[in-house]
């Protein structure tokens, strides 16, 4: 009986000493018990079916567009009705110098080409290089036109090379004269050629229309009675003109204007020539170059006025 008691109590300071809490600290993590992880599946790498579903949808709508766009891109570049065939589906416009088939041979090589494979830009820097062409624009007018409208050089006088008349517009370029040449009526210029750089033919034209101006102003027409301007010396710019006296009198008259002040050279020639008429008789030649100095007939010995 005291064996069993003394068993018990041992049992019993065994079960006192035994704290779970104080062993579990202890105890190994591999000896716990884990709690069991729950494993979810998911289906398709983690996503869900209306992800895919759209996913489909624009892969769909993508392939049908870009066979849309193929579909659509060959029809412009290379469909029936797109191709320039006819010289009727090029419109020009603004021509009245230069001739149509100048401008239509420009697009020879395009004859059977969709208009969008047509080179604008390259056209219009051809057609610009016409003689009379100052400006152009090419313009695309689908599906099958071009549309070209020209701005063309306005001649402001004739140009004297050798023996022949040619025309000069305000920058310095060189026109031929068209056949409708008859109905323009401008001052012959002489000093200027082919010989000159561009930007020195147009500083002299430059000079000229200044000139023309001037004498405008002092009196209103004067350039009408202006039949030659030699711009060959730009120091001394002179001109022969008529009617000086009288708009009636045909005599011709070769004035020397120096290098500048039209305006008060012209109106001291204006206020003075018919006295200038009378003491010298016929007046041939005038000289205006020198300040405070007037020199008529200086080829016939001069008279010189002050």
């Amino acid at each position: 009986m005291e064996r069993v008691k003394a068993i018990e109590r041992a049992a019993s300071a065994d079960a006192d000493s035994y704290r779970p809490e104080l062993i579990a600290e202890d105890e190994p993590r591999y000896l716990r018990r884990q709690k069991p992880v729950e494993i979810r599946r998911r289906k398709f790498g983690g996503r869900t079916w209306p992800f895919y579903r759209r996913v489909l949808v624009w892969t769909g709508m993508g392939i049908a567009g870009a066979g849309v766009a193929y579909v659509g891109g060959d029809f412009l570049l290379n469909g029936k009705p797109m191709l320039l065939v006819k010289p009727e589906q090029i419109e020009i416009s603004g021509a009245l110098i230069v001739e149509r088939e100048a401008v239509l041979q420009l697009f020879v090589r395009d004859v059977n080409r969709s208009v969008i494979r047509v080179p604008i830009a390259a056209r219009r820097r051809q057609i610009e290089q016409l003689p009379w062409v100052e400006s152009a624009s090419v313009q695309r007018v689908l599906p099958n036109r071009l549309r070209v409208d020209l701005t063309e050089r306005t001649p402001i006088a004739f140009l004297r090379a050798g023996g022949q008349l040619e025309l000069i517009d305000a920058h310095g370029v060189i026109l031929d004269r068209p056949r409708s040449a008859a109905d323009l009526h401008f001052p012959v210029v002489t000093g200027v050629s082919d010989d000159l750089p561009r930007d020195q033919r147009e500083k002299r034209m430059q000079v000229y229309q200044e000139f023309l101006r001037s004498i405008d102003m002092v009196r209103g027409g004067s350039s009408d009675r202006v039949s030659e301007v030699d711009l060959g010396n730009p120091k001394d710019l002179h001109a022969v003109m008529i009617g000086l006296s009288n708009p009636s009198d045909p005599q011709a008259v070769l004035i020397h204007f120096g290098g500048g002040d039209f305006t008060g050279k012209f109106r001291m020639l204006v206020d003075n020539f018919s006295q200038w008429q009378a003491s010298a008789g016929r007046v041939l030649s005038i000289d205006l170059q020198y300040a405070r100095q007037v020199v008529i007939n200086p080829e016939a010995g001069p008279t010189t006025k002050r």
